[in-house]
């Protein structure tokens, strides 16, 4: 007899094929607990793997299942924070060190030039095994540390009197450009390894 699987079995499996393994967005210090949730919405909804937060301050609980109970982020994120993986770091240095042991190459975003590698945001390659992808503080941006540590570092081109974007609206369009990239690279190399041995 075959198995019923609930509406939410049936979606998970669905979007299994399309989420981005090995790829996380990094909150550095954000000080809006809006902008996490919005944040944590944006990543869930584009198939990013993990959302990891530095949060020197100590806001935000330092387990995962706190943090979905949290009505806050549960509201902002439209209940995102349910179905997407979040972890806590208590500075830059601990989440650095986190990720270079995993092997994750770093990668920071910025309006501004910052890094020694800059590129506009649809010119880079996002298609490292392990990436982290680091967005900065609201009024601060990303920190000295973290770009020090960065593989390049990546703007959206803008071209108005304006040169920023909120947080929500920054990992919206960087992420969409990184995960379409990755699922379009791991669906050739899904091809590549389908073709029979001749």
């Amino acid at each position: 007899m075959e198995e019923v699987k609930s509406p939410i079995r049936q979606r998970a499996d669905e979007i299994k094929p399309y989420r981005c393994k090995n790829l996380i967005a990094v909150l550095e210090n954000p000080m809006d607990i809006k902008n996490i949730g919005t944040v944590i919405r944006n990543v869930n909804a584009l198939g990013v793997e993990k959302t990891y937060i530095v949060d020197s301050r100590k806001s935000l609980p330092d387990d995962w299942e706190d943090m979905r109970e949290r009505k806050s982020l549960s509201k902002t994120s439209v209940s995102a924070i349910k179905w997407s993986f979040v972890k806590r770091f208590d500075s830059t240095e601990e989440c650095l060190q986190h990720l270079e042991k995993n092997r994750f190459t770093s990668i920071v975003t910025s309006p501004h030039i910052k890094g020694k590698v800059n590129h506009i945001l649809h010119e880079a390659d996002y298609t490292h095994p392990k990436l982290a992808v680091w967005f900065g503080n609201e009024s601060r941006g990303v920190s000295d540390l973290a770009v020090e540590k960065s593989e390049f570092c990546v703007s959206i081109p803008m071209f108005g009197m304006i040169e920023s974007l909120n947080l929500g609206t920054t990992t919206g369009i960087v992420l969409y450009e990184i995960t379409k990239q990755r699922r379009e690279y791991q669906e050739k190399y899904k091809r590549a390894n389908r073709r029979p041995n001749k």
